[in-house]
Formats: C-alpha cells, structure tokens, sequence
C-alpha cells in the first residue's frame, strides 16, 4: 500500500467527489481542491470563516461550504473559479446545510428548527418549508432524486411530507403512528419509506410513497428500542439494531423478520475470529525494517498483525453506565457491503470488536477484535472490502480473504472517520 504526504485538514473536513476525481479538504477558512491521481492542487478557494461543513454537489462541479457560526454558507464551482455564491440566513441562524440530489439547490435548515430554506442556484428562488423536525433523520431523498421526505412535527404529533425535487411541490402529507419520530429513510429504489420511533419505543413503520401504511414491526416492548437502521443495496433487507444488542432483518415481500444475529460475549459459532496482536520492537532488534525508519516512525512505534483464534473466544465487555444519557450499549452501526452480500455491524458496549456476516448463509462470517475502540469503518464502493479506524496509527482492511493492518506513516493518530475513493 502506497501513501501520500500528510495534508493538513480541520474538522475532518476531507472529501472525495462524487466522481472520484477530485479530493477536498479545508484548513480553517481555506478550501483546498486536489486532483486525486496526482494530488497536485488544482483550485483553492478562500471563505469568509471557519468552514463547520463541506460538502460535494452530485456532479462533482459545486462544493459547499458552510460556516454555521456566522448563519453563512458559500458555493464554489470547479468550471469557473471565478464565480461564487454566497448565501446569508441572517438572524435566523443555521444548524445545517446540504445539497439536494440534483446539485442546483442547497437546503438550509435554521436554529431551532423553525423552517427549511431552498435555494435555487440557477434562478434565485427561494422556497420555504414549515415545521421541519429535530431529530437523527429527518430528512432523505429518494436514490433516484425525484422525491424527498421530511419529518414534521406540528400540534404535538408527527407527520411526513414528501416533496417532489423538480419543482418543490408537496406530494403528500400524512400523519405517523409514531409517539416521537426520530428517523426515516427510503429504500434503494425508492418504493418504501421506513419510519422509526425514538429509542423510549420499539417501531419501525413502513411507507410506500402514496402514504399507505404497509407494515408495523415491533420486537419488544417496555424497554429501550431501535438504535440503527439500514437498507441493502438491493432493497431486500431492512435492518434493524436493537439496544438489546440484537440485528433483527426484515424481508421486502412480507416485512416480517427472517433472522436475527446476536452478539454473544462468548464466540464459538463463526468460521473466523482475528484477533489483533501488538509488538512494539526493541531498540536494535534486527526484526525492525529499514522501510519503517525511513516513513518517519520511531523506534517506539507499536507494529501488529491479525492472529487467527481458536474458538471459543471471549469479547471484551464494557459495563454501560446507567445514569448517563445515551447509553454505550446496543447496535450503533449497521453497513451493507455494496453487493448486499456482507453486514457490518458494531456493539457499542463490545466496542473493539466489528462483527461481518454473510447475508446469503446468514450466519456470522468473521469478527475482528481490535486492541483499541474501533471509531468507524465503511466499505470499498466496488467490492466486498471493509476498511476501519480505531483511533490510533493504522488502517485495518478486511475482505473475504483475509485481515491485514497498516501502518500508516504519520506522527499523528488518524481521526474519527475513513473514506473510499469511488474509482477504487
């Protein structure tokens, strides 16, 4: 594995574009746009504060900028470096900005909720949105950007919208048997919305897009409920984590669920478990490449390697504590490979273990036990690969063949997120 100079960054503002072509990052206030092949600097774009959030326009020839301090967002185009847009929310505040699927209008979301703005950067027109809710989730659009809903709290009781993109209009708007919503999200294909409810409550409702209610889950009741919530690619699972520390997966012809994989604290039914080993090499060991010396490491930097375990093998278990809010306990995680193929989920209260299993055996494929807490992981675009984070100097890659970790030649550790080139 080959890596690049270490480039300066702040807020884990660091972006590949949609396209793969391009790499953004911003230090501070300024926004440094590279060419992902050779890494040279093609454009940088000076803002008017601190950038809190950037983002990519879907064809890869907008970036977004905003700086949620001073109620500003600022819009730069990649054909012409000389044009700009700058959008000003005034007294009302901004909490949030992002793009809408087609990459001409950007929807700003003011303090307190009070109403979400749209943009237009081809005509200038502005349209607003009334009773946007607080909460996880409370927006999506559809994958093919012809619709989008919205959470809507008004009267003390939750309602969906859904607009069509083209023009903005309201498609539907209807009333959810939900005590208080706290996510939605479409299918792949755009055919079901699926609704949760807040953690005091287990449901998850499905939606097709005329309102009609289609199905109810519920697993349990009187305990703390849904955590996370994830569609396959494919658009034929739904799955569901629990804070009973459970993946419940729902099927799309009968919404009924089809399995569920526990996350046991004794492993003895999975074909591999890996186990991270550290070994920090002495001062004159022989076993120390030069390679490592010359990358800029230490003499003190830890190496490791993944051991295979003969089962059965004990996870390490953290005890969450009760009294405080957002307890570390329950699925936090849940990430389809892009071939539907593989789960990845996450325990938080195992929080160094990332659990892989098969979709098509719907057994438990692999675990990987790391010797840190893992912050995050995401999968290779193209194949069945996963690559995740814990905080230190390393990148872990795992795919069907096998683990391997990476030192990573930095003085630093890496931060709390890791991304795929889409050209990968």
């Amino acid at each position: 594995m080959n890596f690049s100079e270490v480039f300066k960054q702040t807020n884990q503002l660091c972006k590949v574009s949609p396209d793969g072509k391009y790499l953004a990052t911003c230090v501070q206030y300024r926004l440094v746009v590279r060419d992902v092949s050779t890494l040279q600097i093609l454009q940088l774009y000076t803002c008017l504060d601190q950038v809190s959030h950037m983002e990519w326009s879907s064809d890869s020839l907008f970036i977004l900028c905003a700086m949620y301090n001073r109620g500003l967002v600022q819009v730069w185009s990649l054909e012409q470096p000389d044009w700009h847009c700058k959008i000003d929310e005034g007294s009302i505040g901004l909490v949030s900005s992002r793009w809408s699927p087609d990459g001409r209008h950007i929807l700003n979301t003011t303090e307190f909720h009070l109403r979400v703005t749209v943009w237009s950067l081809c005509t200038k027109a502005v349209s607003y949105i009334k009773y946007p809710k607080a909460c996880q989730k409370g927006i999506d659009f559809s994958r093919d950007g012809r619709y989008m809903a919205l959470a809507e709290r008004r009267d003390c009781k939750d309602y969906v919208c859904v607009f069509v993109c083209d023009d903005w209009h309201l498609l539907r708007h209807f009333e959810t048997e939900t005590q208080d919503l706290a996510g939605l999200e479409w299918s792949p294909n755009g055919c079901v919305l699926a609704v949760w409810d807040s953690c005091l409550e287990y449901k998850v409702l499905l939606y097709s897009l005329d309102g009609r209610l289609l199905s109810t889950y519920s697993a349990y009741e009187w305990s703390l409920g849904v955590k996370s919530v994830s569609w396959s690619p494919s658009s034929q699972f739904l799955a569901i984590g629990s804070y009973d520390e459970k993946v419940r997966i729902l099927n799309h012809i009968t919404w009924k669920k089809i399995t569920q994989f526990e996350h046991p604290a004794i492993i003895d039914n999975t074909k591999t478990v890996y186990k991270e080993a550290e070994k920090r090499p002495g001062v004159g060991s022989d076993e120390m490449p030069l390679h490592n010396i010359t990358m800029g490491a230490t003499l003190f930097n830890t190496q490791s390697k993944y051991e295979i375990c003969p089962l059965p093998v004990q996870i390490p278990v953290v005890k969450p504590d009760p009294d405080r809010a957002s307890p570390k306990i329950g699925i936090s995680v849940l990430a389809f490979s892009s071939d539907s193929r593989y789960l990845a989920t996450k325990n938080d209260n195992m929080a160094t273990a990332v659990w892989v299993w098969d979709m098509q055996k719907m057994s438990l494929e692999a675990v990987l036990e790391q010797t840190s807490a893992v912050r995050c992981f995401q999968w290779d675009p193209l194949r069945p690969r996963l690559a995740l984070c814990a905080g230190n100097t390393k990148l872990y890659l795992w795919s069907p063949g096998g683990c391997v970790s990476v030192q990573v030649p930095t003085e630093g550790n890496l931060g709390h997120s890791c991304l795929y080139c889409s050209k990968m």
